[in-house]
């Protein structure tokens, strides 16, 4: 990754993602676009793999959206308070994650990766994800 940037002075840059991070979403990561690699200042993009039956930790994003492109595999996203929402994507579908929805990725394949592209308007994403409880949002309804 380039080492002669700072957040100070981006300017164009490629990233060859060089190694995995494990990310606070307990999935791996490979480091693209962020303040760190490049200086970007407003922007994170990485790709993220999703090992067979793999399941994301729930968390939220505070403050800020994501978006996800899906390269290979499906995913199911268990979203909202207490996760009980849900939507599938494959292979060639984007999904759009609002700021502060709480959210959890989910393999649904057993033998076979998936792969996504996630960019976010963030350039020091990881520093705002909140571990999120579906338990909280559970009986909140009662006294």
């Amino acid at each position: 990754m380039p080492s002669h940037n700072t957040p100070s002075t981006p300017t164009v840059a490629a990233v060859r993602p060089d190694r995995e991070v494990l990310t606070r979403q307990r999935l791996p990561y490979f480091v693209g676009i962020s303040g760190e690699t490049v200086g970007s200042r407003g922007l994170s993009m990485h790709m993220v793999v999703i090992p067979p039956g793999g399941v994301a930790a729930a968390h939220s994003h505070r403050g800020y959206e994501t978006g996800i492109y899906v390269l290979e595999g499906s995913v199911e996203t268990r979203y909202g308070p207490g996760l009980t929402e849900r939507v599938v994507t494959s292979a060639g579908e984007f999904l759009f994650i609002p700021p502060d929805v709480p959210h959890q990725a989910i393999n649904l394949s057993d033998s076979l990766p998936a792969r996504a592209i996630v960019a976010r308007n963030d350039p020091a994403e990881q520093e705002n994800v909140v571990p999120y409880d579906p338990a909280q949002d559970e009986g909140s309804s009662t006294p």
